[in-house]
């Protein structure tokens, strides 16, 4: 009976390192932009929120390229709370 308790714990670790290595394999890497990236956006999926600050801040945008790879790029933006008041 112990044997088979921890064959069943051993097949549900598998499939939970499994689906771990699947999620991670999953995720886009995210590049850093640069004035020198050529980007080739077909369409953009997601734009990250820009808090409302008055200095800049990190940004992401997740887009899909002509070829229909996904990508992720990282890039820095004015906050959205300055005024010219």
């Amino acid at each position: 009976m112990k044997r088979l308790f921890a064959l069943a714990l051993v097949a549900v670790s598998s499939f939970a390192l499994a689906d771990e290595i699947n999620t991670a394999a999953a995720q886009p890497v995210v590049e850093q932009y640069d004035y020198s990236s050529n980007l080739d956006i077909a369409k953009v999926i997601s734009l990250s929120t820009i808090p409302n600050v008055c200095e800049v801040v990190p940004a992401t945008m997740t887009y899909e390229d002509h070829q229909g790879q996904r990508h992720t790029i990282e890039y820095r933006a004015m906050g959205d709370g300055c005024s010219n008041g």
